[in-house]
């Protein structure tokens, strides 16, 4: 076998070489781009769960609390932006600022004795916290996800197949700056 010969067999393995490479790193950004969209799937079905939650709250406590009526204003406001989300950071901050009125409403409903001792009130607000906390392990598994398709997007080789094929890295869901901040109620 001459040289040359050697070396187009060499040159044609690693050119199979590089292709089964690109279309195993293909196949994972497909992969990992899913289980991102998945898992914001799953943040949306916690959030669809709260919003379903909340106004059945908001009616057991309206009865007792006719002047509180901005909480349930901003409520039904922010739940209204939620539905009309386009984008995954609209959807979050629809939510951030649903966050911040329901941490008003539970720290009035905390306030109003009546409002602790009814039946109805507490067992939504059992249901409301197990799904508050539904929504912060599905947030987290979300950005476990995102983290994945990103630490991918920037590492070599797998880069040069991800600009190759237009997959780009993905943001992290994060808290608005408000929610650093405890709700305060005043009577």
């Amino acid at each position: 076998m001459s040289n040359s010969t050697k070396i187009s067999i060499g040159l044609a393995a690693l050119v199979v070489v590089i292709a089964l490479y690109g279309f195993v790193a293909y196949n994972r950004f497909v992969s990992v781009n899913e289980a991102v969209d998945n898992q914001w799937a799953q943040v949306q079905t916690q959030y669809q769960r709260r919003f379903d939650l909340i106004p059945n709250l908001v009616e057991s406590v309206k009865g007792v609390m006719k002047q509180e009526q901005k909480v349930f204003g901003d409520i039904a406001d922010a739940r209204t932006r939620y539905a009309g989300a386009s984008n995954v950071d609209e959807k979050a901050q629809a939510a951030s600022q649903l966050e911040g009125a329901v941490g008003r409403l539970l720290v009035i409903v905390e306030n109003y004795p009546q409002l602790k001792s009814s039946e109805n009130v507490q067992t939504l607000m059992a249901q409301l916290e197990g799904t508050e906390n539904r929504v912060s392990v599905e947030r987290q598994r979300f950005n476990d996800a995102v983290r994945s398709l990103n630490i991918m997007t920037k590492s070599f080789p797998s880069n040069v197949v991800a600009k190759l094929f237009g997959f780009k890295e993905r943001p992290y869901f994060e808290a608005a700056p408000a929610a650093a901040n405890a709700p305060q109620v005043q009577f």
